[in-house]
């Protein structure tokens, strides 16, 4: 079984609920993984949007949630385990707010989709304090043994 990454929030590809995002209460959706390979000691996640600011001419990837060691026993969060400081397995890294924990959809125009890419890693990674999407990247090289992602999208209704 390959490693796979859901949410009871949204299907893949599927629309993300106001609530997770800048427009409601800004929380993360609950996440759920199977499918870790052998030899897993701790997983990392990276939820970022490839389409900023506009999805028509994107010109960067908004990271909006960083998160590393979360131990390998552990194949879920619970909804808003992405609220700084809260996360109880692991460590926050920095989203591009410059601020831990998740910053949810807040798309300036368009309809643009949200990346949660979970990593399974053969190491449980140094302290990194709160690294950027970059840095905790730099760190996982050569220790990636699978990665999964779900994809949620989100249009503002209120531009």
């Amino acid at each position: 079984m390959a490693l796979a990454i859901t949410s009871p929030a949204f299907a893949d590809g599927g629309p993300m609920d106001a609530r997770y995002t800048c427009e409601g209460e800004d929380i993360s959706p609950a996440l759920e993984w199977t499918g870790e390979p052998a030899g897993t000691r701790s997983f990392a996640l990276i939820v970022d949007d490839p389409d900023a600011p506009d999805p028509k001419a994107p010109k960067l990837t908004w990271v909006h949630w960083v998160a590393y060691n979360i131990p390998a026993d552990v194949h879920s969060l619970a909804e808003n385990a992405g609220r700084e400081g809260a996360l109880a397995a692991g460590k926050d890294g920095a989203n591009d707010w410059k601020r831990g924990g998740y910053g949810g959809p807040c798309p300036p125009i368009g309809t643009h989709r949200y990346f949660f890419k979970l990593y399974a890693l053969d190491t449980v990674l140094p302290d990194l304090g709160r690294p950027t999407k970059t840095q905790l990247l730099d760190a996982m090289k050569g220790h990636v043994l699978a990665e999964a992602q779900l994809i949620g999208t989100y249009k503002k209704k209120n531009p």
